[in-house]
């Protein structure tokens, strides 16, 4: 299987030259640190920063420079800092390509759950219905399976939509899959995991290509 970090590395291969990127709080956050070399792009955050560098090292660390998951992070030379107008004004006028995000759940036909479990504390729902609404492109990198085992993939979402039909590419620790018109299809798997054992952990139907 990959690790969190590998899954990032694998996520990292759809950035190209001259993207904005948005990653979202959890794992997707690792992906700065996996830019390929030679690529250039742009990383946003919606608190309002323009151009995130890796994550920085002990020595490194400013405690007021954070992204929306208030990890710290570190600027570039390029890096600009603006108010949350200005950050959602770029995600809802359409000038993010690609959002990373995590999730509670994802359709076979790239419905989104993200936000909130019922009856569990939600702090709100940040800016996740708007990147899913607004960026040209939605990757989710995520567990496969929950805590108790259940399905991340599934045929229908159960937990409250934060868009529907918005997903366009899943990585999980057991392989990738994208989402089109067609529905859900395996493209890769991670090492020594088998097209049987995806099914057996997966709700949701999908084509396999690999």
């Amino acid at each position: 299987m990959w690790n969190k970090e590998q899954m990032c590395q694998q996520a990292a291969k759809q950035l190209k030259n001259g993207y904005y990127v948005n990653l979202g709080i959890g794992i997707p956050t690792l992906v700065a640190n996996y830019v390929p070399a030679g690529v250039e792009v742009t990383l946003q955050s919606e608190n309002g920063m323009l151009g995130i560098g890796p994550f920085p090292l002990k020595n490194q660390v400013d405690a007021d420079l954070i992204n929306a998951g208030k990890q710290t992070i570190t600027q570039l030379p390029r890096s600009s800092f603006f108010d949350s107008a200005t950050s959602f004004g770029m995600i809802r006028g359409g000038h993010i390509d690609l959002a990373i995000l995590g999730a509670l759940q994802v359709s076979q036909a790239g419905d989104l759950a993200n936000w909130m479990v019922p009856g569990k504390m939600v702090k709100g729902m940040g800016g996740a219905m708007d990147l899913v609404a607004g960026v040209k492109k939605v990757l989710v990198i995520m567990e496969h399976n929950s805590k108790d085992g259940g399905a991340k993939l599934v045929r229908e979402c159960t937990l409250p939509l934060t868009g529907k039909n918005v997903v366009h590419q899943v990585i999980t620790e057991l392989g990738e899959f994208t989402i089109d018109a067609g529905g859900l299809t395996l493209i890769a798997l991670a090492p020594e995991v088998s097209v049987e054992e995806i099914r057996a952990k997966t709700e949701a139907e999908f084509k396999v290509a690999v």
